[in-house]
């Protein structure tokens, strides 16, 4: 019974994420589709932080650029044209090996190019690659200086995409192919690349909350809790808190990666701003409205507001109100606003004395 108990919200979100297909494919609203296939992908990132930051008590304001890595390397590999160097030994070893495609971009030439997927599993390799790299010095710092040397990160990724040409510069890179999604079915009609995407995207959610809410459950979920509250504790009962520190790190690196890969070849391109300083700031206000150590609460939050910004409800002062929200939920509500003394009270059940 405790197991249905703990898997009884996925069910939930499940149907509710069928039931909101439904509804908009009946009342013929289904470009909604698109804002929530993109707040779910933001999301996935967005839970993996919330692991890292809630339960392994780590601050990242460098996220994004985990999220740029995983979008901007499997755009690069996925555009970039290898016609040129075709004779290479390495390109005709990845053609022999069937990784490579031909096809024509938006002006109607050739390319040869690395099929998706292996370019999105090469990208992920990167992200995690990165993470273990910068991870091993970056966290054995604490409080700021953890979140300074993070957002360092950030901004070293921002600038590389925003310099370098074969990442398109300010303009990014466009004309990325999408994947080819569940095979067999039709992409027009009742079942549309919109909602196929959507359904993707989503199963990716459930399936990360899946992975997130058993490691929590389990015994390093355990180790992490205790990391959280007392390193030193933690360290004198025998748990290696820099081994756990790290890993954690990792997975949600490859939490935001994922995100980042799939959202890209969903839009077809990806632009600088998404390994903007302000994009971490908007996850890391995120998290903590919905609770440092809510995986739930923060995966809430982040779909509504991330869906609100979207469809331009903040209109121009979007950042400024992710900003407001960061400074007031630290000020009001450091636990998050689901943990407010209100909740409390409107609790039936609860008892006094």
């Amino acid at each position: 019974m405790r197991h249905l108990k703990k898997y009884l919200p996925l069910a939930v979100m499940a149907l509710m994420v069928t039931a909101v297909q439904l509804l908009t494919s009946y009342t013929g609203t289904a470009y909604y589709l698109t804002q929530l296939t993109i707040t779910a992908y933001y999301g996935l990132l967005i839970t993996g932080l919330c692991l890292l930051m809630g339960y392994a008590g780590q601050l990242s304001l460098g996220h994004t650029g985990f999220f740029a890595i995983g979008g901007y390397v499997s755009a690069a590999l996925t555009t970039h044209d290898l016609t040129a160097c075709r004779n290479d030994f390495f390109i005709t070893l990845l053609n022999h090996a069937h990784l490579l495609i031909s096809r024509h971009d938006i002006y109607g030439e050739p390319l040869i190019t690395v099929k998706a997927w292996p370019a999105c599993l090469a990208a992920i390799a990167a992200a995690l690659l990165i993470a273990f790299i910068i991870g091993i010095p970056v966290l054995k710092l604490k409080g700021h200086y953890l979140a300074m040397a993070t957002m360092g990160f950030g901004i070293i990724i921002f600038r590389i995409v925003m310099a370098s040409t074969y990442f398109g510069e300010a303009d990014g890179i466009s004309d990325v192919p999408a994947f080819t999604l569940l095979p067999g079915l039709t992409v027009s009609g009742d079942f549309s690349y919109r909602t196929q995407n959507y359904y993707i995207a989503w199963g990716l959610i459930l399936t990360g909350m899946f992975l997130l809410i058993n490691l929590i459950d389990s015994r390093p979920g355990r180790a992490l809790r205790a990391i959280h509250g007392s390193p030193e504790a933690a360290e004198a009962v025998g748990i290696n808190t820099a081994r756990y520190k790290l890993l954690t790190f990792v997975i949600s690196a490859a939490f935001a990666a994922v995100a980042g890969v799939f959202l890209t070849h969903f839009n077809g391109g990806i632009g600088p701003s998404e390994a903007s300083i302000m994009k971490s700031v908007r996850y890391v206000a995120i998290i903590a409205i919905g609770g440092m150590a809510s995986l739930w609460g923060a995966l809430s939050m982040g779909v509504i507001l991330n869906f609100l910004s979207l469809r331009g409800v903040f209109g121009s002062y979007d950042d400024a109100v992710f900003g407001a929200i960061l400074v007031l939920v630290m000020l009001f509500a450091p636990n998050g606003i689901l943990r407010l003394p209100i909740w409390r009270k409107l609790n039936f059940r609860h008892r006094d004395g």
